[in-house]
């Protein structure tokens, strides 16, 4: 999966349906580990609930893991139409858990789907969403003295700088696209930026430049 959406911050949307309440989680998760540990807490919170039905998608090793479930409803009328709207949405790493309190009145199947989407819909509209490229993450090290050139060099060139480290040299993570990881080795090659040494780690998710 190369490109994708994903949310900066958790949401919380109601709605009410023929007296019925429905809460949805729109929570943001790295793996699908902390999405089952996620989705017990949520259980544990709304114990009273009627039904805590799911829905994720999730990038593990540049590949989607999809889950959904109805926790009791009606067959595809919950998690089934929640994972679907994450689908249209390109949305991964995130888990939406949608609770019900019943509220003493039949929905019917029809009823389900739209009540479970347009809590999820509620929720993803709320969010604050940032796309998603597949990049890379390099380890630089440098002289103290060219530290601020550099770091006006990757704001020039959206290079996000992670995590310096000051010992002996600067020793700082980056963040990279393909074409900038391009331009910053042929830059390092060319002695137009002053680096002692670049290190190539891993590929990793990173925000796309506006």
């Amino acid at each position: 999966m190369k490109e994708f959406i994903t949310i900066k911050e958790n949401v919380v949307a109601e709605i009410v349906e023929k007296k019925s309440k429905f809460i949805a989680n729109l929570i943001y998760v790295d793996n699908t580990r902390d999405a089952e540990n996620i989705i017990k807490d949520i259980k544990k919170k709304y114990f009273d609930a009627r039904h805590n039905c799911i829905a994720y998608r999730i990038v593990e090793n540049e590949k989607i893991v999809e889950r959904s479930s109805d926790d009791g409803e009606p067959s595809g009328t919950a998690g089934a139409p929640m994972l679907t709207i994450l689908q249209k949405n390109n949305l991964a790493n995130v888990l939406v858990i949608v609770t019900r309190y019943f509220g003493g009145i039949l929905l019917g199947t029809g009823g389900l789907v739209r009540a479970y989407s347009e809590s999820t819909i509620k929720a993803i509209e709320e969010a604050d969403k940032v796309e998603m490229i597949l990049g890379e993450e390099l380890e630089v090290v440098l002289d103290y003295n060219n530290f601020e050139n550099f770091k006006y060099y990757c704001k020039n060139n959206e290079i996000n700088i992670v995590n310096p480290q000051y010992t002996e040299n600067i020793v700082c993570k980056i963040e990279i696209n393909a074409d900038k990881k391009q331009k910053l080795m042929g830059d390092f090659e060319t002695k137009k930026i002053n680096l002692k040494e670049i290190r190539e780690l891993s590929k990793k998710y990173i925000i796309k430049s506006k």
